[in-house]
């Protein structure tokens, strides 16, 4: 017998002419279902114990799983259902067993709903092989559509009197089409990607950009890229223009985090990990093979005048400077302490 499920949902989405799915909203996700929940859905819908399972609904179903979550006391589960029920959509359920690689554009739609629920953080849920399972889709002012049907999808809106505006072409929707996490800014919602985990009092200006699978721990300013993988602490400044490493591509396999308390300046940029009070100087990229000089007590600390920075990762209080002469990378022990506009991040 199963000791835990890692996580369910029922949710309603669109399907391509090959009938697989573009995309699912799933509107209450369950991490960590009671096993006898899971079981009666099992036994309701005949569902064989083995790995993750996608299964899409018709009305009858949704009824039934209505039915079984009143008698269970699930009110908004069975209230779902409802909705669910009277919907001409494809409507689908999910349990994922295990935390496995998704297999399907369901199983990693529900996934990228557990970060942006704050359900799971950054890193901590697996998502191997996500692009090869995410459909590319046309996201429009009409919904999603599959861009082989956009032409003539476009004609029927047309002939109809209807627009229709075409926003992106890609595998990921925005977050806030979603999912609006509490106590947050967002002042350009196209530049967060669903999946991505939004701390409570976080702000994020409108050249602020947040992908999957990377985020904030709570109230930070952000005005520059967190890529997919990156998690920034709390009380940290990403200045406009500035840019962190991420994972997905150049073959960088390290995962680069943002301390609490740090500053990195306006199109600065970092390829190495922050420890808490850090600040790297508007303009300066610092990647792991840059050559920095070390200036006074970091010097003596380390008993070295030149290391490459990747060996100061994860360190405190440091401060990153050009040196306006001789041009080389100076590190030095910082004094202050990075301390944002409280107001500004109280979101709620």
């Amino acid at each position: 017998m199963r000791d835990s499920i890692f996580c369910m949902a029922v949710g309603i989405g669109t399907k391509a002419k090959d009938d697989n799915w573009l995309e699912v909203y799933y509107p209450m996700p369950i991490l960590n279902p009671s096993i006898d929940v899971i079981q009666s859905i099992e036994k309701l819908l005949k569902i064989k114990e083995g790995g993750n399972v996608s299964i899409e609904l018709n009305s009858k179903n949704c009824h039934a799983l209505e039915d079984l979550f009143v008698d269970m006391k699930h009110e908004s589960l069975s209230k779902i259902m409802l909705t669910l029920e009277e919907s001409r959509c494809p409507r689908v359920l999910t349990i994922l067993y295990n935390d496995t690689p998704p297999q399907n554009s369901a199983e990693a739609y529900l996934k990228l709903h557990l970060l942006s629920h704050r359900f799971a953080k950054p890193n901590n849920i697996n998502l191997d092989g996500i692009f090869n399972v995410l459909p590319t889709v046309a996201w429009t002012s009409q919904g999603p559509i599959d861009p082989e049907e956009l032409a003539f999808k476009r004609l029927d809106f047309r002939q109809k009197g209807i627009p229709l505006n075409v926003y992106s072409i890609d595998k990921f929707p925005k977050m806030a089409d979603y999912i609006v996490p509490s106590d947050v800014r967002i002042a350009d919602s196209s530049r967060v990607r669903l999946g991505a985990y939004i701390g409570k009092g976080t702000t994020i200006m409108h050249e602020g950009f947040v992908n999957f699978n990377a985020g904030t721990e709570g109230p930070s300013m952000i005005e520059g890229r967190v890529s997919s993988g990156v998690v920034v602490g709390k009380g940290s400044d990403l200045g406009g223009g500035c840019s962190t490493l991420g994972t997905l591509s150049g073959g960088n396999d390290t995962i680069i985090s943002i301390g609490e308390n740090c500053l990195i300046g306006a199109n600065a940029g970092v390829g190495i990990s922050l420890g808490n009070n850090c600040t790297v100087e508007a303009g300066l990229y610092l990647t792991g093979v840059s050559k920095v000089t070390l200036v006074d007590d970091i010097a003596n600390e380390l008993a070295s005048t030149v290391v490459k920075a990747h060996s100061l990762a994860d360190k405190e209080n440091l401060l990153f400077r050009r040196n306006s002469i001789s041009g080389k990378i100076e590190c030095l022990l910082k004094k202050n302490t990075v301390i944002l506009n409280k107001d500004l991040h109280d979101n709620n």
